[in-house]
């Protein structure tokens, strides 16, 4: 077992993003370890990327951007959805990459009863890993390094033939030339929602 420290993601976002690809996430609760291979990132660039959270500066919401790498940032959105995100680069840069999607290893039939048996659908996307795994606000700023409640572990190595990357999904709102970079970073065969086709690294 080998933990991602902190310089890990004390990196180009960019290269963190593609490089969590193969890596495996780890949530413990209690006795329970739940675990899945991330085969799907998005990567989110700062002060300059207006489909970033820090676009407009530090907020309540969004200050953990803006602390040491290597901590969650989770969120809460429309309502109802968590969504983690791992911090990098220097502290005071607001960078950051969403965990998209993992392909389940450890702990498949607790996430299936939280995930009211969708097995089909159960961690291809972030809101649904979130879900399956337990991760809320409480876990906001905590460092994965720490291997406790959630960490990240080196597992696999993805060649670049099978690595994918587009543009980033559901960032209408970003000014065109962030809505078109390729920031969105996924294995191929793990992709199944066909909204869009990758090139490759």
């Amino acid at each position: 077992m080998t933990i991602l420290d902190k310089l890990f993601f004390d990196r180009p976002t960019l290269t963190v993003a593609r490089d969590l690809l193969g890596k495996k996430l780890l949530r413990r609760e209690g006795p329970t370890v739940l675990s899945g291979v991330i085969v799907e990132t998005e990567a989110y660039c700062g002060r300059q990327d207006t489909a970033c959270h820090a676009h407009r500066g530090m907020t309540r919401r969004n200050a953990v951007m803006f602390g040491p790498p290597g901590h969650a940032y989770v969120y809460f959105t429309y309502g109802m959805h968590y969504m983690l995100n791992i911090v990098t680069e220097a502290e005071g840069r607001p960078c950051a990459v969403l965990i998209r999607a993992i392909r389940p290893l450890e702990g498949i039939a607790e996430m299936l009863a939280r995930r009211a048996g969708r097995g089909k659908n159960l961690t291809d996307g972030p809101a649904k890993l979130c879900q399956a795994l337990g991760i809320d606000k409480s876990l906001n700023g905590w460092n994965l390094a720490a291997g406790e409640k959630l960490w990240v572990e080196k597992y696999r190595d993805i060649p670049a033939r099978d690595v994918c990357r587009t543009p980033r999904i559901g960032i209408g709102y970003a000014d065109k030339k962030d809505r078109e970079a390729l920031w969105r970073f996924y294995v191929k065969g793990s992709d199944g929602r066909g909204k869009t086709k990758g090139i490759p690294v």
